[in-house]
């Protein structure tokens, strides 16, 4: 753990661009997250475990305990209040809840996966494991079915509630006999638990529009009552402690919901949007109040600060409250805060994402268990410590100036030369990709030839476009990975539900479904737990009216009725159904990508015989993927040559119609999480294609959510998230007079039937793999197969790369 400890304060230290003290600078611009947003933490910020999700203050005020939820670590921390880690306790698997008993002696843990709430016993400033209270009886190595998320104890501390955030129930546990006595339905995915003063318990439910409300039935037992609606997919709660008021988070529309425990009703709505575009994208995922309870604090996760609201007399119930229930102000911390405390004058934030990334591999490990060159070993928590918590005047105004500039909300909105006559934009997007694997062998830019996987042999196409139309060697995709990759890709952002549960569930014990493309628990649902506010770029194209086409993304692989049925491909969206080609294949790596761009051309025929093509497409090109070196499976260089050679296709067929002059591509990984960089883990190929692309070397720093942001500006769009909304549009990438010399594709020099041999380190290895769904397979694994693959099984897994000091520039 000390090895662990001093790797992620160099992260830190090497992440920010100035020390706490220091003021806004053109430091704080450059763009050290991928999400193009830079830190600025206020106080001191110290390296944790991965993805805290939940934080509680010991009874003597002296600790504060983090229940870890990321890739590698899952257990509890013990920190002190200068942000030093005391102790670390593994857990087979964990969640967000944490909360000590009524006499501060005993700690409960949620246990996640495991079924079980572990019990510590608190002694001094330690805690050690005692047992467990087991939720539901679970085969060994079995993943779990009920998954204990929030807690809370009752008033008179022998009975404690669990939210289980995969039965959709809440638990009463009688701990004088470690046995569950009660379970009553909730909502679905409850996530936190809080009690009233009268002993009403509140249960969030993070998949629904509600709170579950459950009254005092005697002898320890509850009764249901009436829901309570307040605010779409409500987490994280706070009450004050006089048990008139809860507050209730909306992560994914920037709201807190006020409700009147005695009345149960909303009493009115903290607004917590960025100052400008949709309301969503700042993220309040946890709470806290201060001790006279007039001021409400909010994590802002996908704003990187602490937002300060500052309460009236009615929505505090405290007659000193001098306020309007404003935005007072907001303090900056780490990447992307999931829990606070307030302790006197200071807050106390746990940051899921602390610090930055940077490039990948390296072979540092975490915990003992795996290293951490795959990205998602890369994201490492923090903790923020910062005396604001009565920041007023002058000071809080420094303070959210900071914020402002960090997430450059204090820039003008980007002008400039109009765009080129586009009426059509086709969006590719294919999967897990870094610049390096694929273009690192372009010497006019920025690559490393030593970590080429998939260079010009196999990629011909990919070559040959970006050498003709641009090479963007600064492009970063928001995302880790899939889960959050096609979130970010097609809606600008990723709810708080996909960022603290798709570390969780790559986790190898996370028992988690991939609930991120319109799926939750493996089936379609009316109200999707992942699902932004402000939905789809398809939503956009709704709401514009324009025409629209899917091809792949977001579907559901199915088969027709009948002694002749075929598969088809379902849309899982309303919209997207009804605007989907159905005979397009989704994910499935056993059909070629050269199927789907004859689906696609086919249409391109019929366009053309119409003489109208839709506004706006997608078109999902996944074989880039990959099967790793499973036996008998193609093997990863003809699969990637199999997706280059349908990217050349569909492009020398656009390039023949008359769609060409008014048409621009933009391609596309959805993560980068499948390779090494030497600039960094999320930095991936970017092809801008159109007879106005203007080609050379661009250095300058580009992601997911810019490329977004064009798109819809050439569309005449509104925005979905903060994120496309001060997106850096590319409108310097154009030429005035258009080449519309067609594209002839280029045929790569590995035969797309070219096969994995059967036997081997490598194909045993990929037996370990499940690719039956979008990321089943262990990532981690998965990588150091293909590198086997493609380099062959003695070829030595590279380590880090250092960054140059050209390289950061670049970055700016």
């Amino acid at each position: 753990m000390n090895r662990l400890l001093a790797v992620l304060t160099a992260l830190v230290v090497a992440c920010r661009p100035h020390t706490a003290d220091e003021g806004p600078s053109s430091a704080a611009r450059e763009p050290r997250l991928p999400t193009g947003r830079s830190l600025d933490p206020a106080g001191v910020t110290s390296p944790v475990g991965q993805m805290p999700l939940g934080i509680a203050l010991s009874p003597d005020g002296r600790r504060v305990v983090l229940i870890l939820g990321g890739w590698l670590d899952h257990g509890i921390q013990v920190v002190d209040l200068r942000g030093r880690v005391t102790q670390t306790l593994p857990q087979s698997a964990s969640f967000v809840g944490l909360a000590f008993s009524t006499d501060g002696r005993t700690l409960y843990a949620s246990g996640g996966n495991t079924d079980v709430v572990y019990r510590y016993r608190w002694t001094g400033d330690t805690a050690n494991l005692e047992d467990s209270i087991v939720l539901a009886p679970r085969a060994p190595r079995a993943d779990g079915t009920h998954y204990p998320a929030g807690l809370a104890l009752s008033a008179d501390g022998r009975s404690l509630y669990v939210a289980e955030d995969l039965a959709d129930s809440l638990a009463v546990v009688d701990l004088a006999s470690n046995a569950v006595v009660q379970r009553l339905a909730t909502g679905r995915y409850p996530y936190g638990v809080a009690v009233g003063t009268d002993g009403t318990v509140f249960v969030s439910n993070w998949g629904a529009s509600a709170l579950s409300v459950f009254a005092p039935a005697g002898g320890g037992r509850l009764a249901t009552a009436p829901a309570i609606a307040a605010g779409r997919h409500p987490s994280a709660l706070v009450m004050n402690d006089s048990g008139t008021r809860l507050f209730v988070a909306s992560g994914s529309t920037d709201r807190v919901a006020v409700v009147d425990t005695r009345a149960r009703r909303v009493l009115t709505t903290l607004l917590d949007p960025p100052p400008a575009g949709p309301d969503e994208g700042t993220t309040p995922d946890a709470l806290a109040l201060s001790a006279d309870g007039t001021r409400l604090f909010a994590a802002e996760a996908d704003a990187n600060a602490v937002a300060v609201f500052e309460l009236s007399p009615a929505t505090a119930d405290v007659a000193t409250a001098t306020r309007s229930d404003r935005l007072a102000g907001r303090v900056p911390v780490g990447w992307y805060p999931t829990a606070l405390l307030v302790r006197g004058d200071t807050l106390l934030v746990a940051n899921g994402k602390g610090a930055g990334t940077h490039p990948n591999p390296s072979h540092v490990r975490s915990f003992g268990e795996r290293d951490t060159t795959y990205t998602l070993g890369q994201i490492a928590g923090s903790m923020t410590i910062v005396p604001a918590a009565r920041a007023s005047g002058a000071e809080l105004a420094a303070l959210t100036q900071r914020v402002a500039h960090a997430n450059r909300w204090d820039e003008p909105r980007p002008s400039g030369p109009s765009y080129p006559p586009f009426e059509h934009v086709i969006y590719v997007l294919r999967e897990n990709r870094t610049y390096d694997q694929v273009l690192g062998d372009l010497t006019q830019a920025d690559g490393d030839t030593a970590i080429v996987m998939f260079g010009r042999g196999v990629t011909p196409n990919a070559h040959a476009l970006v050498e003709r139309y641009g090479i963007f060697d600064r492009f970063f995709v928001n995302a880790e990975v899939s889960a959050d990759g096609h979130n970010w890709s097609m809606a600008a952002y990723a709810t708080d539900y996909t960022q603290k549960t798709a570390p969780i569930n790559y986790y190898d014990r996370g028992g988690r479904s991939y609930d991120f493309q319109g799926e939750n628990r493996g089936q379609v649902p009316d109200d999707d737990v992942a699902e932004p506010g402000s939905g789809y770029l398809w939503d956009l194209a709704a709401r514009a009216r324009i025409d629209f086409a899917n091809f792949g993304e977001f579907t559901r692989e199915e088969r027709g009725g009948g002694a002749d049925s075929v598969w088809w491909y379902r849309g899982l969206k309303a919209f997207l159904a009804a605007h989907t080609d159905t005979t397009y294949p989704g994910w499935n790596l056993e059909i070629r990508d050269q199927r789907r761009a004859d689906v696609w051309l086919a249409n391109l025929r019929r366009w053309v015989t119409a003489g109208r093509m839709p506004a706006l497409q997608i078109v999902y090109l996944p074989q880039d993927h990959t099967s790793g070196a499973a036996a008998g499976a193609p093997t990863p260089r003809a699969m990637v040559a199999d997706n280059d050679l349908a990217l050349g296709r569909i492009v020398e067929a656009l390039s023949h119609s008359p769609f060409w002059k008014s048409t621009v591509v933009f391609v596309m990984e959805d993560d980068a999480q499948n390779g090494p960089d030497h600039v960094d883990s999320h930095r991936s190929p970017l092809l801008v294609i159109s007879p106005y692309t203007r080609g050379g070397v661009l250095h300058r720093f580009t992601n997911t959510t810019d490329a977004l942001r064009t798109m819809e500006e050439i569309l005449h769009l509104d925005a979905l998230s903060q994120f496309d909304h001060y997106g850096r549009p590319l409108r310097d990438v154009w030429r005035d007079t258009p080449d519309t010399a067609p594209f002839t594709a280029l045929t790569p020099s590995v035969p797309l039937d070219e096969r994995n041999p059967a036997r081997g380190r490598a194909a045993r290895d990929s037996r370990r793999l499940d690719l039956s769904a979008v990321d089943a397979a262990d990532m981690d694994l998965f990588n150091r197969v293909l590198w086997m693959a493609v380099k062959g099984e003695q070829a030595v897994y590279p380590g880090t790369h250092r960054m140059s000091a050209l390289e950061a520039r670049r970055s700016q």
